[in-house]
């Protein structure tokens, strides 16, 4: 598989293209990562999950995914005690959880199925086999509709999301790239993908630890903190930096979580000057995210762009190396207002009256 798209990753960043993907495209884009990463957690096909996820959200426009960032659907019950709101479902303004980030969404509802003895039959089931899986989560209730399992594998089959049944968390963006090779010419994702390649080149530490008597768990959870604090030091020192298309300012793909102390370290400037590159109001980075090492443009290199789900203006200032100041005022809007999926959103001229 990295044999077929080389050629793609070594190619020099072009254009940040206005590619209009229709909105279940879009979310297959963004939201497979998160599939992939369950199913190894806790084998439940990837292709099951995204399907799911496509059809309780309505491809990302629902009101719980984008209100609540509930993507299954999940009521509140009685062992929950996080944010909740009030949605009109089977009865009239019932309990849903809501969620920080649509991640915890995804692993909640991975720990929903793993934990319910209604669905403990499902994991004896081949994890490839999406069709028994859709089968299995009917019989067992997961949804009143007598068609829900047909609806699920023909959206697994529409899409080619059983794809994502044979790949991993270190290969899903190839996957991606596969199913969508229109990305090809997307600086930004072909970034990301760049930089989990670099990433494969990071071997896990080895670590040696004098032998003590205690508690083997709480030796484990000892070993466990050095290993994941080496293995991102040495992340961080694989950071990929690349010239974006725009005006070709430098910029990179966070590889892992860290703050934005140990970016600024690195590079050798001050972090409020990083912060105040990218706008950041919070100097916790997280995987994925895109960091500009020098001050962004106050236009794009293109004249429009269609918000895709989710999508928040800053995530769309710094997908084009735009600041979010001026593109507020391009788009004549209130600062912290959000965009529509869909919405035509102005990188160099103002937005018509």
């Amino acid at each position: 598989m990295r044999k077929l798209f080389g050629i793609g990753l070594l190619c020099v960043l072009g254009f940040v293209k206005a590619q209009t993907w229709k909105t279940e495209d879009q979310y297959i884009q963004k939201f497979a990562p998160y599939a992939v990463e369950e199913m190894e957690k806790y084998k439940i096909p990837a292709s099951i999950t995204l399907a799911q996820g496509l059809l309780e959200t309505g491809g990302g426009q629902s009101r719980l995914a984008q209100l609540g960032k509930n993507h299954f659907g999940i009521k509140c019950k009685e062992d929950w005690t996080g944010k909740t709101m009030s949605h009109t479902d089977d009865a009239p303004n019932e309990c849903f959880r809501v969620y920080e980030d649509p991640k915890q969404s995804y692993e909640d509802h991975s720990i929903f199925l793993a934990t319910r003895k209604y669905y403990t039959k499902l994991f004896d089931l081949d994890p490839k086999d999406y069709k028994a899986w859709a089968h299995g989560l009917k019989k067992a209730g997961y949804a009143t509709n007598p068609k829900y399992a047909h609806i699920l594998i023909s959206k697994i089959e529409k899409y080619k999301l059983y794809e994502f049944d044979n790949t991993n968390k270190d290969e899903v963006y190839y996957a991606i790239l596969k199913l969508y090779p229109e990305l090809n010419s997307d600086a930004v994702f072909m970034a990301q993908l760049g930089q989990e390649k670099q990433n494969e080149k990071v071997a896990p530490p080895t670590v040696k630890v004098d032998y003590s008597q205690g508690s083997y768990a709480k030796k484990q959870a000892e070993v466990s903190d050095i290993v994941d604090s080496k293995t991102k030091a040495n992340l961080l020192k694989n950071i990929l930096v690349k010239n974006h298309p725009n005006n070709n300012l430098k910029f990179f793909v966070m590889p892992v979580d860290a703050d934005a102390e140990d970016i600024a370290k690195k590079f050798w400037i001050s972090e409020k000057r990083l912060m105040k590159y990218n706008e950041l109001d919070n100097s916790k980075l997280h995987k994925n995210d895109i960091i500009f090492l020098e001050s962004k443009s106050s236009s794009g290199n293109i004249a429009t762009y269609k918000a895709g789900i989710g999508e928040t203006m800053h995530d769309i200032a710094q997908k084009f190396g735009i600041k979010l100041k001026k593109l507020y005022s391009k788009n004549r809007m209130e600062a912290g207002q959000e965009p529509k999926a869909g919405q035509l959103i102005y990188l160099q001229s103002k937005k018509p009256r």
